[in-house]
């Protein structure tokens, strides 16, 4: 195991040691203790086949030589012939529906026993595959995580259902939020998803759909910046800012899903986003009575990502920053809402008046 100033692997003595990773009923009649298996079923379409291929990304955990033996011991011993069929008879119907496999599952029961010995003898808890271990709550492998990208899509759904109620459908914004409102409910859909099972497919299109909201973020901006008097500008700009999502997925697909890259470039993209919107604020500052909140939206959403540096390892095995990060969100919808409707229903009212738009 490899520590600040040196590099040695775990003893053996604590080995196949569970901390707190539940264990299956089914892996109670199993020579090789906590280790459970699910295997996708047949009848399950492609897509889940796709989303069986787990995205792989190496960490010190998964790394550990007790760790990789757990987890070949336990394929050999209980993913093969009689075994496996007895394990997908007594496996839940929601963990075959979600694609655990399993090789998943090894894996899962194994990253718990390393982390028994890391914790038996004094060490900091591993992250596996770019992760934190987290206690699997009926198919959620981070169930904070889930539970608050749901809240937050809910909570943008609720708000698209009153600003539709609100604000007529002759608004010049409307149907630009309307769809800017459709973008963020896929990213947060596709990140409840993600963070329910993280597979290859999963975590880029999180990733992907992430991004899609950062850039049309940018398109919702100049549109009602520049695009409401000069529409060929936002015209071309949001044919700049396809090609770029294009361009940013090809990249990440075909040639290198590189972490450091979409970190950088989502940074870049969101920098650009801040600052203008924080730009029309300060120019409209004397005429809009609500452009407080438009001001507060941006900082608050860049200012909490930041909770995203702690990174500590998750309590109770359950909430991390990660999770913390998604859960103080939530109310940030409501009062982006509540600028979108103030708005809209101004710009409605001087288009009526004839009133130059700001």
């Amino acid at each position: 195991m490899s520590t600040a100033g040196s590099a040695q692997p775990l003893s053996p003595r604590c080995a196949f040691m569970s901390p707190g990773g539940p264990e299956s009923p089914a892996m109670a009649s199993a020579s090789f203790p906590r280790c459970t298996s699910v295997r996708l079923s047949v009848s399950v379409a492609v897509i889940l086949l796709l989303m069986s291929v787990t995205a792989v990304q190496s960490s010190q955990g998964d790394k550990e030589p007790v760790y990789r033996d757990c987890v070949k011991l336990c394929v050999r011993m209980n993913c093969t012939g009689a075994r496996l069929r007895g394990f997908e008879s007594s496996q839940p119907q929601y963990m075959t529906l979600t694609g655990w496999t399993c090789r998943d599952d090894c894996k899962y029961q194994c990253m718990w026993t390393t982390v028994g010995l890391y914790l038996a003898e004094g060490y900091r808890v591993p992250q596996f595959h770019g992760k934190w271990p987290f206690v699997r709550v009926l198919c959620f492998e981070e169930p904070a995580s889930a539970l608050a990208s749901l809240l937050n899509g809910m909570a943008c759904l609720l708000m698209l259902l009153r600003y539709r109620s609100t604000v007529p459908r002759q608004s010049p914004m409307y149907h630009t939020i309307n769809a800017f409102s459709l973008v963020s409910l896929n990213a947060w859909f596709w990140s409840t998803v993600f963070h329910t099972r993280d597979t290859y497919l999963t975590e880029k299109m999180d990733y992907f759909c992430a991004t899609a909201v950062i850039l049309y973020s940018i398109y919702l901006c100049c549109v009602r910046t520049l695009g409401l008097r000069r529409p060929g500008v936002s015209s071309m700009v949001g044919v700049l800012l396809i090609l770029t999502f294009t361009s940013h997925v090809s990249y990440l697909t075909f040639v290198s899903f590189d972490y450091g890259y979409n970190m950088a470039a989502n940074a870049t993209i969101g920098m650009v986003n801040l600052l203008w919107w924080l730009c029309w604020c300060w120019q409209n500052r004397r005429t809009l009575p609500y452009w407080w909140k438009c001001g507060l939206v941006v900082l608050l959403l860049h200012g909490l990502a930041l909770l995203e540096l702690l990174d500590f390892p998750p309590l109770f095995w359950v909430l991390d920053a990660h999770a913390v990060w998604h859960l103080s969100t939530i109310p940030v919808h409501f009062l982006f809402y509540s600028f979108l409707i103030d708005d809209s229903l101004y710009l409605l009212n001087t288009e009526k008046l004839g009133v130059k738009v700001e």
